[in-house]
């Protein structure tokens, strides 16, 4: 048999390889989007993620004791007056500024705590802290130490996600969620074991760090017959982060109350209880993700 001449052996080779190299092409091309998303799913870090931040990249100068305690199960809360020195503050370039928030309001009375929750398996994500967000009534039956009462009594008798500010009907809390919104404002009845139903606006947001959850009164809070607190005068303002060491939640919360209001109520008490009860929430919604 006649072999094929040099030129057409050439020419079949070419056409041969340049076959290969487009079948091989066009397979890359099909398995790359697979390829990416498996990647993604088990080495976030390996295609473009940011790391986890540190503690002490947010705050410094706290000291080991203290830090000892900010690590530990309940962490630290403190009432101030309005022109008392903030303990907690974040560094400049953290992105964090819950003073500023809780100052538009100008208020007579802060508090603030910080806390890190040590990871239990794996490390939790922004996910997670919306739908630990998202279970409203966890918050019924979440005690505080009455001195009056010398007893733990539960703060919220009844917790209710409801529809809105005009209409109060109840809803179910949602199942989890799979994915983050950027944003979200739900609305809250919280029969107060003082102060009866409290009506409050929770207002998320989401940052490439965290989430935030601002809670703020939208109708009066009122004691027997007297107002305590007018709509919007109390505002509580949480931050969630996943940290390398655990789950930060940095808050602050603040009201305005008259001085006869003062003189009736332990202001700063009432505060610091309300702001720990909401960190408790969080705290044992967190603690629970599996």
């Amino acid at each position: 048999m006649r072999s094929l001449p040099r030129r057409t052996r050439s020419i079949t080779r070419s056409f041969t390889e340049e076959k290969i190299k487009s079948l091989l092409k066009l397979r890359v091309t099909l398995y790359t989007p697979w390829l990416i998303i498996f990647l993604g799913f088990f080495f976030p870090v390996a295609i473009g993620a940011d790391p986890l931040r540190t503690f002490d990249e947010i705050f410094t100068g706290l000291g080991e004791t203290r830090k000892s305690k900010i690590f530990s199960d309940e962490g630290l809360i403190h009432s101030i007056k309005r022109n008392e020195m903030l303990e907690f503050i974040p560094t400049p370039g953290s992105g964090i500024d819950l003073a500023g928030v809780i100052r538009k309001e100008n208020p007579s009375y802060l508090a603030e705590s910080l806390l890190v929750i040590p990871y239990q398996g794996r490390a939790l994500d922004k996910l997670d802290i919306y739908n630990a967000l998202g279970r409203i009534g966890d918050l019924k039956g979440r005690l505080y130490h009455s001195s009056t009462r010398n007893a733990e009594v539960a703060l919220f008798e009844e917790a209710t996600r409801i529809e809105g500010e005009r209409n109060t009907r109840a809803v179910a809390d949602p199942p989890p969620a799979r994915i983050l919104p950027s944003s979200e404002t739900v609305y809250i009845r919280l029969k107060d074991v003082n102060f009866g139903n409290t009506y409050y606006r929770g207002n998320l947001s989401v940052s490439p760090n965290g989430v935030t959850y601002n809670i703020t009164n939208f109708r009066n809070i009122s004691y027997l017959v007297f107002t305590v607190m007018k709509e919007g005068n109390f505002s509580a303002v949480l931050y969630m982060e996943p940290l390398a060491e655990g789950m930060l939640i940095y808050s602050m919360a603040g009201a305005d109350a008259s001085d006869f209001v003062a003189g009736l109520i332990d202001i700063p008490s009432a505060i610091s209880k309300r702001l720990a009860v909401f960190i408790g929430w969080i705290s044992d919604g967190l603690k629970a993700v599996k």
